[in-house]
């Protein structure tokens, strides 16, 4: 079982609970491919999808999760709610208490502000991402379809290419991967690399060659440039050229190795078509893993909440 009723990053889970959530996605994965989507695990409950940002994959399988699983769900537009009348994120979270609400599902700009939520309110949050600070949910899903492929994690190599300063889902990753036993190496223009990342386990390559050398698996991740101030690199063609990731390069990985992007793709940047399209690619595979993942989260948090709250 879970150790608190919030779900706010990696860095503050243990291995064992992170082995948790992935035991309970690979059940909800056997329930969901059986073709029968309706159970009552969540019978009652109330889900709240609150976005600040825009989002598609991981919206809408916190959605889709919490239906699956019997609960009422409800996504509040940020851009049509109360906070466009200047309404704080602890007023909102507590009018959502006040109706009674089970889960919030939160996606914010601003770093901290799902535990800033979650220390307000009784209902259990999910951290959707929030700033440059954590995606856990996406690293789980990451770390899930890993775990499918190999059943380990100690030994394995994972590299991690692109933009890593402003990548949520980088810092996650690095967190729960090591916590298991992976090597995270990671390769990006030196504007786009976190100071003193090593610090944090990361192994930061000097090369492409180097971090793809051997890998298991391969994750690319998006240019974001809503996150940039600009001048970081001098175009999305000279980045594709130094520092993408394309058919020549993924031979540098093991044969067998993952090829793994948060979506959604910058085409030709990040990841060539042919590596996004190719047979080492789990890309929609993942946007599966996820809904699984989110299942099994929503799960254990009702478990936790029935027992200690």
């Amino acid at each position: 079982m879970l150790k608190n009723k919030d779900l706010l990053g990696l860095k503050n889970l243990s291995a064992e609970e992170i082995c948790e959530i992935l035991d309970g996605a690979a059940q909800a994965k056997e329930f969901l491919l059986s073709g029968y989507k309706k159970s009552e695990t969540l019978a009652g409950k109330a889900l709240v999808t609150l976005f600040y940002e825009n989002s598609t994959r991981t919206r809408t399988s916190f959605e889709l999760a919490g239906k699956y699983l019997g609960a009422s769900e409800v996504n509040i537009s940020v851009a049509t709610s109360s906070v466009q009348k200047g309404e704080t994120l602890i007023d909102t979270g507590k009018t959502l208490d006040a109706m009674k609400i089970d889960f919030v599902v939160i996606r914010h700009p601003m770093a901290g502000a799902p535990k800033l939520l979650a220390e307000n309110v009784e209902a259990s949050v999910i951290n959707g991402g929030d700033g440059m600070h954590e995606h856990p949910t996406q690293a789980l899903l990451d770390m899930f379809t890993i775990r499918e492929k190999y059943g380990k994690f100690k030994g394995l190599k994972v590299a991690v290419l692109g933009d890593i300063k402003h990548s949520r889902v980088a810092m996650s990753n690095l967190y729960g991967l090591k916590k298991l036993g992976a090597e995270v190496y990671m390769y990006a223009p030196a504007t786009m690399i976190p100071k003193d990342i090593e610090k944090l386990g990361a192994i930061v390559a000097e090369s492409r060659e180097e971090a793809l050398d051997g890998a298991d698996a391969v994750m690319g991740l998006r240019i974001q440039l809503e996150r940039q101030n600009g001048g970081l690199f001098p175009s999305l063609s000279e980045y594709s050229k130094f520092y993408g990731v394309n058919e020549a390069l993924l031979k540098y990985a093991k044969k067998d190795a993952l090829v793994l992007h948060p979506g959604p793709v910058n085409r030709g940047v990040e990841l060539t078509p042919g590596v996004i399209d190719g047979e080492k690619s789990k890309i929609l595979e993942q946007v599966t893993n996820g809904l699984c993942v989110r299942m099994s989260i929503l799960g254990l948090l009702a478990e936790y909440r029935e027992k200690n709250l």
